[in-house]
C-alpha cells in the first residue's frame, strides 16, 4: 500500500503561494491566521514614517514592527494601499506604500486594531 505524497500545489498563477499546511494561498491561510491571533498586537507599537533616500527622489511611507506572518502581512499591505489609492510592497517584513501617506495609514491602523506611532520628522 502506498502512502500519500506529502507535496501538493506550492505556487499558484492566480493566487500566488500557497500554504503546504491547509493548501490555501498564503492571504488566506488558515494556518498563519491561528499563528498570527496567538500573537499580541499591543506589545510594541508600528512605526509609520517617511522616506525618499535612495529612491530617486520619490517619496515612500514606510509601516515597521508589525507582528504578523508573511500572508498577513502582504493581505495588510493590500488593505492599506487600495485605502491610500497607490501601490507598493512588502520587503524585508515592512510595508512600503508610494507617497506620503503618514496620517492615512496611522488612521488605518488603529482601525486594525494596532498601536501605531509617527516616526521621523
Amino acid at each position: 500500500m502506498r502512502k500519500p505524497s506529502a507535496g501538493g500545489l506550492v505556487y499558484s498563477t492566480d493566487t500566488g503561494r500557497m500554504c503546504p499546511g491547509c493548501r490555501r494561498p498564503l492571504p488566506q491561510c488558515c494556518c498563519a491566521a491561528n499563528r498570527a491571533a496567538s500573537l499580541p498586537r499591543t506589545d510594541s507599537s508600528v512605526r509609520v514614517s517617511r522616506e525618499s533616500k535612495g529612491r530617486g527622489g520619490k517619496t515612500v511611507t514606510l509601516v515597521r514592527g508589525l507582528p504578523l506572518a508573511a500572508g498577513d502581512l502582504a493581505a495588510l499591505a493590500k488593505r492599506l494601499k487600495a485605502a491610500c489609492g497607490s501601490g507598493g510592497t512588502v520587503k524585508d517584513d515592512v510595508i512600503e506604500v508610494q507617497g506620503d501617506h503618514c496620517q492615512r495609514l496611522l488612521e488605518c491602523l488603529e482601525k486594525e486594531g494596532f498601536t501605531a506611532k509617527r516616526a521621523g520628522g
